[in-house]
């Protein structure tokens, strides 16, 4: 048994999902999966693309050629100025861009700072290329947001990146503007990279403008940023997704990128293309969506109380309800609650320590799973 592998584990949400399928009916909020199937129109861009026969053989390393310059043109659009030729690889997914970006900024014994709780799977990352995971806690009481303090006394030596999900998942935060230019001032004066995963970006619910440390040119040679088609355009099948960064940075990501999967899936490149070019009346229509089961599941959440309390989310389409149970562990309380109720959530200590004593559940399923789901968990907590 290899070394790299003793401290790994596979995804609490993974976990909860493979235990969920040994029940009948079980109703799961626990994975990020969307409800909906992905939009016509991409589909149509791959059928097209099979029946030219274009699809059967490796683009190059970076990607294809026009999927990257409908990428240089949609980043233009969002203020962020990268060249498609040098600076942006196509990816397979999100999660094979921060592999890449990790392995490539650092080095065996060296720590990367994350904000917590976070995406389950950074953890796992760090640790899997050598370096120390350095968990910073957001602050609860303000919405789960950056204490910049807390990010100053983290750093040492070994710290080589800050590594952080915006908007965030679990919490569904959106890090404000100046809290995200505070980052950048510590990471100019600490000399260390950002690597910012914005997959769900496009899920806002407030109306506030999504800002990303891309947009600044003076720190484009610390970012990192990361993106999915996974969640925007319901494509998690598909696997495809992007980076984008300075060329200095990204032609050494790429040497990564080139170890690990050769390229990105040809055909899934033609779904993004799909995706850019005709999916945003789609993704306009998934954000309507959400909203609205975002305000169901608060709606049914105020229902139980005295069970649960809870930060309303702005974006993503993921709630973070605190147990207000005493002494309760949130691994306890969700395998209760799918043995019991047949209803699957994620513990929050999957998400780092400042997770503890909460779950997370997904607003990304469906209203009938949402209601069903909330009328088992009313069922198993009313008075005997």
């Amino acid at each position: 048994m290899a070394n790299r592998t003793k401290d790994l584990q596979l995804s609490v949400i993974k976990q909860i999902e493979l235990r969920a399928s040994r029940y009948p009916d079980v109703v799961s909020l626990a994975q990020g999966i969307p409800s909906f199937d992905t939009p016509e129109s991409i589909k149509r861009r791959v059928e097209n693309a099979l029946k030219r026969g274009v699809v059967a053989k490796y683009s190059l390393s970076p990607g294809l050629p026009e999927l990257r310059e409908l990428i240089e043109i949609s980043l233009a659009r969002e203020n962020m100025f990268y060249d498609w030729q040098k600076e942006i690889i196509v990816t397979a997914g999100s999660i094979e861009a921060i592999t890449a970006a990790i392995l490539a900024v650092t080095d065996p014994g060296d720590e990367v700072i994350i904000p917590e709780p976070t995406y389950t799977s950074y953890r796992e990352v760090i640790i899997l290329a050598g370096c120390k995971p350095v968990f910073v806690p957001l602050d609860e009481n303000n919405g789960w947001s950056f204490d910049l303090d807390k990010f100053k006394k983290a750093i040492t030596p070994k710290t080589k990146a800050i590594f952080y999900c915006n908007p965030n998942n679990p919490t569904g935060t959106i890090y404000s503007k100046e809290n995200l230019l505070g980052l950048a001032k510590i990471a100019e004066e600490s000399d260390l990279y950002l690597i910012s995963d914005e997959v769900y970006k496009d899920f806002i619910f407030n109306g506030e403008k999504f800002f990303s440390l891309a947009e600044i040119p003076k720190s484009r040679k610390r970012v990192i940023r990361i993106f999915s088609f996974s969640k925007a355009f319901a494509m998690t099948g598909w696997r495809i997704g992007y980076l984008h960064g300075d060329e200095s940075v990204v032609k050494e990501i790429l040497k990564v990128h080139d170890c690990l999967v050769t390229c990105a899936p040809v055909v899934s490149q033609y779904g993004a293309m799909g995706a850019l070019e005709m999916g945003e009346k789609d993704v306009k229509f998934f954000v309507g969506e959400f909203k609205k089961r975002r305000n169901l599941i608060c709606e049914r959440l105020d229902s139980l109380k005295n069970i649960f309390s809870y930060v309303k989310p702005n974006s993503a389409y993921y709630v973070f309800p605190k147990i207000l149970r005493e002494n309760v562990k949130s691994w306890d309380f969700s395998l209760a609650l799918l043995e019991k109720a047949r209803v699957a959530v994620v513990p929050g200590i999957a998400f780092g320590p400042n997770g503890e004593g909460h779950i997370r559940m997904s607003f990304g399923r469906s209203e009938d799973d949402i209601n069903k789901a909330f009328d088992r968990m009313e069922k198993m907590y009313e008075p005997r």
